[in-house]
């Protein structure tokens, strides 16, 4: 990594003059629509890192304040035009966000690349992101779902299962997470006995269950939505006896979805974006004190994102994204001093300094290739009504 040496009278220029108003960061999150339930979380992460770096004192372009927009996660022209009062009336520099793949990927081409901001999601997880066009200016702290597809593909062949049924969200997200589960199970010996789409917010999913169940499967792989078309999957399976156990992917992970369906998901399991790092309990912590669950998904992943664009930011000594963009990638992978959750306001002293830092955050953030992470994730079951954590790969 390049030793950050800042020019300490330009700094103080710029500095003096970032002052007199706040720097802002956009949120852009899918606060409405079939993430909502676990997006406040999410939110919450983001604004916790901001809060920090305020109150260290020690941000010298000025005080950090982030400004939530509704990405609606499945309204690609919803989350554009959010993303642009963002840039256009709200004069963010940056954007953490957006959180679905579809509307992340809309944001990116139709208003980040052309106003020149950059973006770190915390949640997009399409594998046509690695390769998306994005002038440098687009990263995520969540890794793409070709790793994903591996870890499913490993999960159910460590338990015998041979064949299942898919089905999954008819969008970027879910054909994408689909393709690369069946790739990835197939190499394993494992079959796939159909692989079919549903749609969001239909009230009955009768007629795709009795598809799914037609083809057969030991159990059903659920790539969707916790609050929308997924759940109503589970709920058709289990009312009609189609399917009585369930692989649930990333998006499926919530609180909410045990509430809804309850008991008859015991035996269930999954994986989701996580680590049992020492920054991931710390992180955890301070959520806890600060009144949100910090075990919710892609919500260390958020305060990742918002922290590493701040320390962009103050090594670059800019806030303009075409200077902090170029930082994101020596800042988040070794050598470095390693920064854990907590620190910020002393990674700012170190980066101040010239020192090297080595931001490893609540996630253990190493980013790869285009600049996504390399991937770790919580494997969990659900015993007695509750999410059991069981293992991390």
């Amino acid at each position: 990594m390049k030793k950050l040496l800042l020019a300490s009278t330009a700094t103080a220029l710029f500095a003096g003059a970032a002052m007199a108003e706040d720097v802002k960061i956009g949120i852009l999150l899918g606060f409405t629509g079939p993430l909502e339930s676990i997006t406040p979380a999410m939110g919450s992460g983001a604004e916790l890192a901001i809060k920090e770096v305020n109150d260290s004192g020690k941000f010298a372009l000025g005080t950090v304040a982030g400004v939530r927009g509704d990405s609606t996660c499945v309204d690609a022209a919803a989350a554009t035009a959010a993303a642009e009062r963002l840039v256009t009336a709200d004069g963010v520099t940056a954007i953490m966000g957006a959180d679905c793949s579809g509307v992340t990927g809309a944001v990116l081409q139709n208003v980040a690349r052309p106003n020149g901001i950059g973006m770190i999601s915390p949640s997009a997880t399409s594998p046509a992101l690695s390769t998306a066009e994005d002038d440098g200016l687009f990263f995520r702290t969540a890794p793409s779902d070709a790793r994903q597809g591996e870890i499913m593909a490993d999960i159910l062949t460590e338990k015998g299962i041979k064949s299942v049924a898919l089905t999954y969200t008819n969008n970027d997200y879910g054909k994408g997470l689909a393709d690369s589960f069946a790739a990835a199970f197939g190499a394993k010996g494992g079959a796939v006995t159909i692989s079919t789409p549903h749609e969001d917010g239909k009230a009955d999913y009768s007629a795709e269950v009795a598809s799914l169940a037609a083809a057969g499967g030991e159990m059903l792989v659920v790539a969707g939505y916790v609050d929308q078309g997924g759940k109503g999957v589970i709920q058709a399976s289990l009312d009609s006896g189609a399917f009585s156990t369930f692989y649930l992917v990333d998006g499926m992970y919530g609180e909410s979805l045990i509430e809804a369906i309850g008991e008859p998901l015991n035996g269930s399991f999954g994986a989701v974006p996580g680590t049992d790092s020492e920054g991931a309990a710390k992180f955890q912590e301070m959520a806890a004190a600060a009144g949100f669950d910090g075990t919710s998904a892609f919500s260390p992943e958020s305060y990742d994102a918002a922290a590493l664009i701040m320390m962009a930011m103050a090594a670059s000594g800019s806030t303009n994204s075409k200077d902090w963009a170029g930082k994101v990638l020596d800042l988040a992978n070794a050598p470095g001093e390693p920064i854990q959750p907590g620190e910020l306001g002393k990674a700012l002293e170190l980066i101040a300094a010239g020192t090297d830092i080595d931001y490893v955050g609540a996630t253990a953030v190493e980013l790869i290739g285009p600049g996504e992470s390399a991937g770790n994730y919580r494997q969990y079951e659900i015993k007695d009504g509750k999410i059991e954590t069981v293992g991390f790969r």
